[in-house]
């Protein structure tokens, strides 16, 4: 019992971290267009972080049953921890270096990554098909949904004032804000509820996937709790660095972002990441203006740390593993 309540506080605090580092990913562009004000922004992510988690099973699902296939045994519940460590070792580095990076990918990395080295088998079509490809695909269509989205709303507008586009625009990022904060719950909260179901059954606490309700309630209070924290250094990059945001810019970015969580988490249950969908939403938004107003140096580095957050998260939660089992 106690191992398992090491492991179900571990996951809380990968859900903390994963708040505050992802909390920039719902309101980051609704803070730097001035359409709502931090305070206001915080409280509406917690608030669609929690509303949201009620409604990511799919993706729960996938994340404790989808990626290895681990049984109950003495070192079950050590790779389970180990895999939240490099989880959360990689999300506070990228974080102190204000790099929004996937806290999704950081998960499915300390999982395989303790797997492998656990000699447990990896099911890699289940990687493939629910990670990986959905990693390639989803900010792909961030970028080009993004763009059309904008040109949409462009040529919509094109006869408007500015400042009367701009004030109505910025009322509209309310509700683009909401829907962000929402299918960021869906996703994120899921995937530590799916860690903690994986975590109960090979406790030989539970026979089945199915999320009890304390489960919900605990992971949807922690992730707000962390949103709520807020994260000004990732929120800067993602507000300010990649490009100047207006409000029609802004509202494009992350109602195009909201969508394709959406359609990942109902539809499909892949646990993609929300910070590369918004990320590229807003790298697909700013082209549309040129492509010279994006500062594709900081996109750059946003990209090779995407690259490197699926291997980092392994070799962390890996090292961990073997340093755990030397000690115990």
């Amino acid at each position: 019992m106690f191992a398992l309540l090491v492991v179900i506080g571990l996951a809380m605090a990968f859900t903390f971290t994963n708040g505050f580092h992802d909390s920039a990913n719902a309101i980051a562009t609704s803070v730097s267009t001035r359409a709502l004000t931090l305070r206001a922004a915080l409280a509406m992510a917690a608030v669609g972080n929690l509303v949201g988690s009620f409604f990511g099973a799919k993706v729960a699902s996938t994340v404790g049953s989808g990626i290895i296939d681990l049984k109950e045994g003495p070192d079950a519940l050590m790779l389970v921890g180990c895999a939240l460590v490099g989880a959360i070792t990689w999300n506070l580095i990228t974080w102190w270096f204000g790099l929004p990076s996937s806290s999704s990918h950081a998960l499915i990395g300390g999982m395989v990554g303790a797997a492998l080295v656990a000699g447990v088998t990896v099911l890699w079509a289940g990687v493939v098909e629910k990670i990986l490809l959905p990693m390639v695909l989803s900010p792909l269509a961030g970028f080009v949904l993004g763009a059309a989205a904008m040109l949409a709303i462009m040529w919509l507008f094109r006869n408007a004032s500015p400042a009367i586009t701009g004030r109505r625009f910025r009322h509209a990022q309310t509700v683009s804000a909401a829907m962000m904060a929402f299918g960021h719950g869906m996703q994120d909260a899921a995937k530590t509820m799916g860690i903690v179901v994986l975590a109960l059954v090979v406790a030989g606490y539970q026979d089945d996937y199915s999320i009890p309700l304390w489960c919900f309630l605990l992971t949807a209070v922690v992730l707000a709790v962390g949103t709520a924290t807020g994260g000004m250094r990732i929120m800067r990059t993602l507000g300010r660095k990649i490009i100047e945001l207006d409000p029609p810019q802004g509202f494009a970015a992350e109602a195009t972002a909201a969508s394709v969580l959406y359609v990942a988490s109902a539809g499909l249950g892949a646990p993609i990441s929300t910070t590369h969908v918004i990320s590229s939403a807003i790298m697909g938004v700013g082209s549309t203006k040129r492509t010279s107003a994006v500062r594709w140096g900081t996109a750059g580095n946003m990209a090779a740390a995407w690259v490197t957050t699926f291997p980092a998260a392994a070799a962390f939660a890996a090292a961990t593993f073997l340093l755990a089992k030397m000690v115990f």
